[in-house]
């Protein structure tokens, strides 16, 4: 029987259940960096609470573009699908904390763009190569910070994290 949608990508189940599973990465993402930048808020990091807080935001973005493809396709997005977060009691925690789930991310988002390339699905495949490019430039900075950490030691690292007018 003649099927509308046979040989389109719109309705691909396996393409929206990745782009669902990505959704959750970054709704998980989002509460983990929201409580980190706010917990380094508190400890006065502001450095590290506008960074924390800036990635969340940037993963807001990439969950509002996930949700936009998922409804294009006509699938239903599912937001209430949180994976474990994992909150860090101390910096250097919160950062390798963060930094496994940006190395999740690539991973997930790399094996998105190889379904979508292999579907031909090259919208999607473009979407998921944009935001992978950012989550790698997440999971730059984080590396960065705890080779910081490694090499300077975390109270130099830390004094370094404080508001400029609290010098």
């Amino acid at each position: 029987s003649y099927n509308p949608k046979e040989g389109t990508v719109k309705g691909n189940d396996k393409i929206i259940a990745t782009l669902n599973d990505l959704l959750s990465d970054e709704l998980t993402a989002i509460n983990q960096y929201w409580v980190h930048a706010e917990m380094c808020s508190n400890w006065g990091y502001e450095r590290l609470h506008e960074g924390a807080e800036k990635r969340a935001l940037e993963e807001m973005k990439h969950a509002e573009m996930l949700i936009e493809r998922i409804i294009f396709l006509d699938g239903k997005p599912v937001v209430s699908n949180l994976k474990g977060i994992h909150i860090g009691g101390e910096v250097e925690t919160q950062h390798k904390n963060d930094l496994a789930a940006e190395e999740g991310a690539v991973v997930g988002y790399n094996a998105g763009v190889a379904q979508a390339r292999d579907l031909g699905d090259n919208g999607t495949r473009e979407l998921l190569e944009s935001i992978l490019k950012d989550e790698e430039e997440h999971l730059d900075w984080l590396e960065a910070q705890l080779d910081q950490i490694g090499q300077m030691g975390i109270q130099n690292y830390l004094a370094q994290q404080l508001d400029e007018g609290e010098d």
